[in-house]
């Protein structure tokens, strides 16, 4: 007697998608372009790794603490750069109470570690789940998100974050049954790629959710730094005392131009980091205590700050007068990321194509940055990212390329 046919769970073609949606969006845009040529001497827009100077301060402290390199550091990170962060938290936002340095502060080799790591303490700590735990995630998203939802065996649920939504999640779209299983909420504000800013009352929105349901919120902040006009308000200015169910991410990589330092910290609910720390202390790279040094000297200055936003600002008033009303283009509230509809042009894809054979303009497809709606739309399938991380000179001639290309 012969044995039936073994029925896959999901089609191969549904399988596949899958496979590769979980690839990184910059090898897919490899991928994608691969084979064609440049059109012209190549401007690559596509990474959002700063590209201004760094610091001056940053060889004198590394030199004046290169003995250091000599020790294994702390897991949770040395006193100087806890007592910093705390004071720069105090100064930058407005805190019903001052973070405790000792206890709501660990330092990260960089914020991706925390946000990956976050989400398997997150699975541990947040109990009493009805259902398949879960992880929400805005969509478009950072890529760390959605590994570290794999990661944690929890459900990933993709929130469209588009024009109509303010290019943020919809908290009224949110079912009770969907809250009472989630175990973390992934915000990033101001957002990455559409460079949306959560306000103060949609902040205190989602903060009562989660300590109405139980979940953490992982507020992904690495360019609050980086702004138009008014300062992003922080998630734990909403939090209030004690920074109940809040965790929020940092990092040099924007704020100072040092993303090859891998230098943030995580801060927040002392119950939860306690908890993260564990696991840090097993599975996470420990931060040499030079660059700790480093960090200290950033967080206690302003003025290189300032510099940076005000070249930021710069180029977006050259996409102001380029850009102009074109492809829905609307300058940022923060961020560095121009975020252009081209579904008229062709969609993300044909467009990267586009721009990378005709014009020498590498930029990532949105699509590439988002995942499918049970419905079948990819909330970033009519975008293109453009990071404008370039000199003034190289970012305004992008910019005429692309407006050659598509008119």
């Amino acid at each position: 007697m012969s044995k039936p046919l073994a029925q896959p769970d999901i089609s191969s073609s549904a399988a596949a998608a899958a496979a590769e949606n979980s690839r990184s969006p910059f090898v897919r845009l490899t991928d994608l372009i691969a084979g064609i040529a440049p059109g012209k001497p190549v401007i690559n827009l596509s990474v959002g790794e700063p590209q201004h100077a760094i610091p001056e301060f940053v060889g004198p402290v590394l030199a004046q603490h290169i003995a250091e390199f000599g020790k294994y550091p702390a897991n949770k990170g040395t006193d100087p750069f806890r007592q910093a962060v705390a004071q720069w938290l105090g100064r930058r936002y407005k805190l019903a109470e001052p973070v405790d340095p000792e206890s709501e502060v660990l330092v990260l080799s960089g914020t991706r570690e925390g946000l990956f790591l976050g989400a398997i303490a997150a699975k541990r700590y947040v109990t009493g789940r009805v259902g398949q735990p879960a992880i929400l995630i805005p969509n478009p998203f950072y890529a760390a998100y959605a590994a570290a939802a794999a990661a944690a065996d929890c459900e990933p649920v993709y929130l469209p974050c588009t024009r109509e939504t303010g290019f943020l999640p919809n908290l009224d779209a949110l079912d009770e049954a969907l809250l009472k299983r989630t175990v973390a909420f992934y915000i990033a504000s101001p957002s990455n790629p559409q460079g949306a800013v959560a306000d103060r009352a949609y902040l205190d929105r989602l903060v009562a959710l989660s300590r109405r349901y139980g979940f953490m919120i992982f507020a992904d902040e690495c360019y609050c730094e980086i702004y138009t006009e008014d300062k992003p308000a922080g998630m734990l200015e909403a939090a209030g005392a004690g920074f109940a169910n809040t965790i929020v991410f940092h990092s040099l990589s924007k704020r100072s131009n040092l993303p090859g330092l891998r230098m943030g910290f995580v801060a927040g609910d002392a119950k939860f980091l306690a908890a993260f720390l564990e696991l840090r202390n097993v599975a996470a790279p420990q931060v040499p205590v030079p660059l700790q040094h480093v960090a200290v000297a950033a967080y206690n200055d302003e003025t290189h700050v300032e510099k940076n936003r005000e070249l930021y600002n710069a180029k977006f008033d050259l996409a102001d007068q380029i850009i102009g009303d074109r492809y829905g283009y609307k300058r940022p509230a923060g961020g560095f990321f121009l975020w252009l509809d081209v579904s008229k042009h062709g969609g993300s894809e044909a467009v990267t194509k586009k721009l990378w054979a005709k014009a020498g303009v590498r930029v990532v497809p949105g699509k590439y940055l988002a995942r499918e709606q049970q419905d079948g739309s990819n909330p970033g399938a009519d975008y293109i990212r453009v990071a404008m991380v370039q000199n003034a000179e190289a970012t305004a001639e992008a910019m005429h390329r692309i407006v050659d290309v598509l008119g």
